[in-house]
């Protein structure tokens, strides 16, 4: 048997450990997606619109594919939801600007840990991510400040 306080502490920690693992990522409302997301380091801006488009301002070719310039591009195209067993993402098809032929970049979501389909995370801002390298680190990160 688990005496004092030790123990309780032991009990708990077990408990909530149990809880967190059989936790989930709270599915994506895409409809909560349109809007403006802006990276508070670089001053990056992305404009998902509810007819389906994008703009993205002042993106460098390097924080969108992981190769090329560090220069700020404008670029646009058209914008879908993918729900992924995984993680969720924002595929985006560039039509106009300067990234040349590369036109598949994905903004991933960053969910809300759930469990029994309620959020355990406090509802904030929507952030998310471009991840050119799946191993890597994002090269930026874009958090929703505005509905367009």
């Amino acid at each position: 048997m688990i005496r004092g306080i030790g123990g309780r502490w032991l009990v708990a920690a077990l408990t909530a450990s149990a809880v967190l693992t059989t936790g989930c990522a709270a599915p994506t409302d895409a409809e909560e997606l349109p809007g403006v997301y802006r990276s508070d380091e670089t001053g990056g801006e992305i404009l998902l619109d509810s007819d389906g488009t994008f703009t993205a301002t002042d993106i460098s070719a390097d924080e969108a594919k992981g190769s090329g310039g560090t220069d700020p591009l404008d670029f646009s195209g058209r914008w879908e939801f993918v729900a992924s067993d995984g993680r969720d993402f924002v595929y985006l098809t560039t039509e106009d600007g300067g990234l040349g032929k590369v036109g598949d970049i994905q903004l991933y979501v960053n969910s809300r840990l759930a469990v029994g389909g309620k959020e355990l995370l406090p509802r904030g801002p929507l952030v998310v991510d471009i991840q050119p390298d799946p191993d890597g680190p994002p090269s930026v990160v874009l958090t929703k400040t505005a509905a367009p």
